[in-house]
């Protein structure tokens, strides 16, 4: 913690009495190694960790009527009370963006996430993210721990397709949070890549971390000089279908690192179709069928990645769940042209 946090928890969290909310929850079993502050932020998740240990050094957040502190792990029968103050007033604009709805019901909702959208705006006056359209379609959503975020459990890059939850009700969001937390949700990727991987199935354990010269770009960090600015990012990959200089690989990320499926299938020499930042190129209707009549214009204008199925245990019915997006139509089509073509070379 540098100087600059330790100031901020000095501040005291301003709260307004009127507004409010008081809330006293009992442990029913002892949580060992569950600092408070950890698992408060995982119960209210609009809540930084940064404000929960200010409301505890204040004396709003209090274990069996008493002071405690941030790091305090919790026995059975402990009854914690804490004062939360109201959320800031921000809001976030609905636009009737088009969503593809994979499953709904009170509690959560699921979407296939198109190509070309970010989820959630950086800003207050940000427009044109799902997040936007979400409060567009949905009664309620989550707050989550960042105002701009409501709904928000987990994300795709804004050019990655595929399976997305959301969340309606603050419980539903800490419980889907904490099974992503604990690496309980299980997520399947399908990818197309260039060449033909060796193996046809592997691991890739390789640690991840911003790129030292271009910084919206990340990195497997190799050097041992770097490591230390890693995150340890492991990917698990099953070649689904060969193509001679192409391949149908499905992942199975078992971390959740920014760009983590792009870097790690660039780092092993095989990168993700369309995907320029890593490594990949693009392609056409034309380089798949050599056709002179096909098109030129590239199939994919960002990678082809797709997330393509989620497992996990139901937030509040506690029944485990399976969901699949359907792929888009120009993932089908580069892979129809590639059957197409790999019949045509058995066949030579």
């Amino acid at each position: 913690m540098n100087l600059e946090d330790e100031d901020i928890l000095e501040r005291p969290v301003p709260i307004d009495e009127d507004q409010a909310e008081r809330v006293r929850i009992r442990i029913r079993k002892r949580l060992p190694g569950r600092r408070l502050d950890k698992y408060l932020h995982g119960r209210f998740p609009r809540l930084s960790r940064t404000t929960i240990q200010r409301l505890i050094k204040q004396g709003a957040i209090t274990v069996n009527g008493q002071p405690t502190k941030a790091s305090y792990e919790m026995n059975d029968a402990d009854v914690i009370e804490l004062v939360i103050p109201p959320p800031e007033p921000r809001e976030i604009v609905p636009e009737p963006i088009p969503l593809d709805i994979v499953y709904e019901d009170e509690h959560l909702l699921a979407i296939n996430k198109q190509a070309g959208i970010i989820c959630h705006p950086a800003r207050g006056d940000q427009t044109g993210t799902l997040v936007n359209g979400l409060a567009y379609y949905a009664g309620s959503l989550s707050h989550g721990e960042d105002p701009f975020r409501p709904g928000i459990v987990h994300r795709l890059d804004k050019n990655t397709t595929g399976i997305m939850l959301v969340a309606k009700t603050d419980e539903a969001h800490w419980r889907l949070s904490l099974q992503f937390e604990r690496r309980t949700v299980q997520k399947t990727y399908i990818a197309l890549v260039h060449g033909e991987p060796q193996l046809d199935g592997d691991t890739i354990d390789a640690p991840i971390g911003v790129h030292p010269v271009v910084r919206e770009k990340f990195a497997v960090m190799v050097r041992e000089n770097k490591i230390d600015i890693a995150k340890s990012a492991v990917t698990h990959y099953e070649v689904a279908e060969r193509f001679g200089d192409y391949a149908l690989v499905k992942l199975f990320p078992r971390t959740g690192r920014t760009h983590q499926l792009r870097v790690h299938m660039s780092h092993i020499r095989h990168p993700i179709v369309g995907d320029l930042m890593y490594g990949g190129r693009a392609l056409s209707e034309f380089d798949l069928s050599g056709d002179p009549a096909a098109p030129v214009e590239p199939l994919f204008a960002h990678q082809a990645l797709h997330a393509w199925r989620i497992a996990f245990r139901h937030p509040i019915l506690e029944t485990r769940m399976e969901l699949e997006a359907p792929f888009p139509p120009k993932f089908k089509r580069a892979v129809e042209l590639l059957r197409a073509r790999a019949g045509r070379n058995r066949l030579a």
